[in-house]
C-alpha cells in the first residue's frame, strides 16, 4: 500500500463522517417537525456506509492479497421505519389526529447526540491516522537529503 492510498483511505473516512455528522444535525434539528413538505412526519435517518470499490486489477490483486480496503463511502441514506413515533395528546395542536393525539419524530435526542459523539470521534481518528502518514512521507523526504 502507497502512502498516499493511506491517505486516501482516511480522507474518504473524513468524508464519510462529515456527511453523517451533518444528517446527525439534521435529525436534531427536525426533533419537533411535525409535518415536512409533503405532509407526513419527519422520521429519523440513518447513513449506511460501504467499502469503496476497487476499480483496476491491480487494486483486486492488492486488496484480495491484503486486508487493506480503499476505503469507504457512504451507500445510502435510510430513514428509520423502526423506530416508533412518540406520540403526544395534545388536541389543540393543528396536527393533532381526530382522537387528540400529535405525532412527532422518531428523533431521540439522547442518541442522535452519542451518535454526534462517535461520529466527532472517527473523524479525530481519521485526522491522526492522515497526519502520521503525512509525517512518514515528510520524514522520509528528509532521509532523501
Amino acid at each position: 500500500m502507497s502512502a498516499f492510498g493511506a491517505m486516501d483511505i482516511s480522507a474518504s473516512g473524513m468524508t464519510a463522517q462529515r456527511l453523517r455528522t451533518d444528517i446527525i444535525a439534521q435529525n436534531i434539528a427536525n426533533v419537533n417537525t411535525t409535518r415536512n413538505g409533503n405532509g407526513d412526519v419527519y422520521r429519523r435517518r440513518t447513513v449506511v456506509f460501504e467499502e469503496k470499490p476497487s476499480n483496476t486489477f491491480k487494486n483486486y490483486l492488492s486488496v484480495a492479497s491484503s486486508s487493506i480496503g480503499n476505503g469507504v463511502k457512504v451507500s445510502q441514506i435510510v430513514e428509520d421505519t423502526e423506530t416508533p413515533m412518540t406520540m403526544v395528546y395534545d388536541p389543540s395542536h393543528p396536527d393533532a389526529d381526530e382522537d387528540g393525539y400529535v405525532y412527532y419524530p422518531n428523533v431521540n435526542t439522547v442518541t442522535e447526540m452519542t451518535n454526534l459523539i462517535d461520529a466527532s470521534r472517527s473523524y479525530e481518528a481519521n485526522i491522526t491516522a492522515f497526519n502520521g502518514t503525512k509525517s512518514m512521507i515528510l520524514q522520509a523526504l528528509e532521509i532523501g537529503k
